[in-house]
């Protein structure tokens, strides 16, 4: 079966084309380019692409009325995460302080500071790649309320700030935790933790990391609900953890 992804006037496709399947892309989406998309590396996130028609790779996808601007050779495009975008496009609200650990181009940051309004979102990323598209994206949605930080959020400068943080990170999320309730204000706040996990660790194993950490900071775990994203690997799901602690 041919799947592809259209962003911006670049597909993305995950297998090598056969002539026919190329013209039918070629005269179905009017493109420019078609990527092979190999997955990412390192924990710059840096994809690993192979062109297969055309030659130009950045380019401006609309999404859910926001605009990203980016370039497929240098920065991730989440193929599976449209609805967890959209979701957290209305997550937060006007009174808020939000850190997004893991700003990347703005996959969450933008959406959520168009549509929910917070008063201010610090998107932290340690990717300079990344980090200049964020900031193009700050400027081609006008928005106001959002500020870009280059840099590894495991030393950023900011303590007790937060009343929501996003860790749209996936593998290694877990070595986050302590930055991210160093972060949170005092009396608590919401954190949405990605991970990878077995289905049978589903309700277990990441809810038992956050517990932990809130205890180790003076925290209490008040509630959490798990939703799945995508399928990782077989029998692993790529989830979200929305996790509300309290101050202790």
């Amino acid at each position: 079966m041919l799947r592809y992804q259209k962003i911006g006037d670049i597909v993305l496709v995950k297998r090598d084309l056969s002539q026919e399947e190329m013209e039918y892309i070629l005269n179905k989406t009017r493109c420019k380019t078609i990527v092979k998309y190999e997955g990412i590396s390192g924990d710059l996130r840096k994809p690993k692409i192979k062109i297969i028609y055309g030659s130009e790779t950045e380019t401006i996808h609309k999404e859910y009325g926001c605009l990203f601007k980016l370039d497929v050779s240098k920065v991730m495009w989440s193929m599976g995460n449209i609805e967890e975008r959209k979701r957290m496009a209305h997550i937060s609200h006007p009174r808020e302080i939000v850190v997004d650990m893991f700003a990347g181009i703005g996959y969450f940051s933008i959406p959520m500071a168009k549509y929910s309004k917070p008063k201010k979102i610090y998107g932290v990323e340690i990717n300079p790649d990344a980090y200049y598209y964020l900031r193009e994206n700050i400027k081609l949605n006008k928005l106001k309320n959002v500020e870009p930080i280059l840099g590894d959020n495991r030393v950023l400068n900011l303590e007790n700030i937060a009343d929501r943080i996003i860790m749209g990170y996936i593998l290694k999320t877990r070595f986050f935790l302590d930055k991210a309730f160093q972060l949170l204000k005092e009396e608590g706040g919401v954190i949405h933790y990605h991970d990878t996990l077995p289905e049978k660790a589903l309700y277990s194993e990441g809810v038992y990391n956050i517990m932990k950490t809130a205890e180790a900071y003076g925290y209490k775990l008040t509630y959490y609900d798990i939703r799945k994203i995508k399928k990782y690997a077989p029998g692993v799901w790529h989830i979200v953890i929305d996790a509300k602690v309290e101050g202790c």
